[in-house]
């Protein structure tokens, strides 16, 4: 799993931090926006969080259109993505991986 924390962009004062990367388990991209909550006001709480089922969000240009309204995205994001991704290429899940997405999805893919 690759995993790029985001600086939130200047005018968006109530985020507190993007995240973006590729998790190979799932096969999907994900992102996520922390927004300050009176919970947490300084961790900030998930309230975007899109690509945690298999297969969900299979674009880089998807995963930076998510975050780029609240978050600066670096040059180069799209490009280290896509590099993620290809890096885990070939990577089969292991004994105990593929029983927790047996039992969890139905099936290991």
């Amino acid at each position: 799993m690759s995993r790029h924390d985001l600086q939130p962009r200047a005018d968006q004062p109530h985020v507190v931090r993007a995240t973006v990367g590729w998790d190979r388990s799932l096969q999907t991209f994900f992102a996520q926006v922390f927004f300050v909550t009176e919970d947490e006001p300084e961790e900030g709480e998930a309230l975007i969080w899109i690509g945690t089922e298999p297969g969900e969000l299979l674009s880089v240009e998807a995963v930076i259109d998510i975050v780029s309204p609240h978050a600066i995205v670096p040059a180069g994001l799209a490009d280290q993505l896509a590099e993620d991704m290809r890096a885990t290429a070939g990577i089969k899940d292991g004994r105990h991986q593929a029983s927790a997405k047996r039992s969890l999805f139905g099936s290991i893919h």
